[in-house]
């Protein structure tokens, strides 16, 4: 498969923009760990192997065991993952499967218990960043180095 587009040359301004974004929700109140699990859960669910790559990558330089990474796709069958983790993955596949799910209130409920107002806000625009990043290297091609 060969890349489409060089997005960064072809609109710079824009593309600025969505770094800043994704680098200010990196200062968030979302610890890195987790942020990094979130990234990977949207990545996996959009198919964008390149974002799959990278945050499967930063989570391993973080100290993620290889046991988690791989049980990601599958984290309601395992017992790795805390109540704040699982509910932070709920979260994030019913966010970034929207068309689907309409984020049901079931799902809002369970989320709601392991996290602050601010922190619900800072891990709904974590996954719209990494669902807006996943979403321009699906399109555009971009492949992992």
């Amino acid at each position: 498969m060969q890349s489409r587009l060089d997005y960064y040359k072809a609109s710079p301004d824009v593309t600025k923009a969505m770094l800043a974004l994704g680098e200010r929700v990196g200062r968030s109140s979302i610890e890195k760990p987790l942020a990094e699990l979130v990234r990977l859960r949207a990545s996996q669910l959009n198919g964008c192997a390149f974002c799959v790559d990278m945050h499967a990558t930063d989570a391993r330089k973080g100290g993620e065991t290889e046991r988690r990474l791989t049980a990601v796709v599958v984290w309601r069958e395992t017992p790795f993952f805390t109540d704040r983790e699982r509910a932070a993955l709920e979260w994030t596949e019913a966010v970034t499967l929207i068309a689907q799910t309409h984020v049901p209130d079931d799902v809002w409920e369970a989320v709601k218990p392991h996290f602050s107002d601010q922190e619900i806000a800072d891990l709904t625009l974590l996954i719209v960043a990494i669902n807006g990043w996943n979403r321009i290297a699906v399109s555009f091609r971009q492949m992992p180095a």
